[in-house]
């Protein structure tokens, strides 16, 4: 299992729960997780098979962005 990391935008809970349902959906629930105590708002994804850029796609449709930091 490869680990993806990415700066992210999201910033707090409620930007969580409107990007839950597309990274659920992409990687899986419980495979991955944003670092809110990081000044970057770290977005670290344990993926199988699925890509940056489909991560990437992923929190973009929920209005955020990410930068990979791989």
């Amino acid at each position: 299992m490869e680990t993806l990391k990415f700066n992210s935008t999201i910033k707090c809970t409620g930007c969580l729960a409107t990007v839950t349902p597309y990274l659920d959906e992409t990687a899986g629930a419980n495979n991955w997780e944003v670092d809110l105590t990081n000044p970057n708002k770290v977005l670290t994804v344990k993926t199988d098979g699925v890509t940056a850029e489909d991560i990437t796609k992923a929190v973009e449709s929920a209005g955020y962005s990410v930068e990979s930091i791989n």
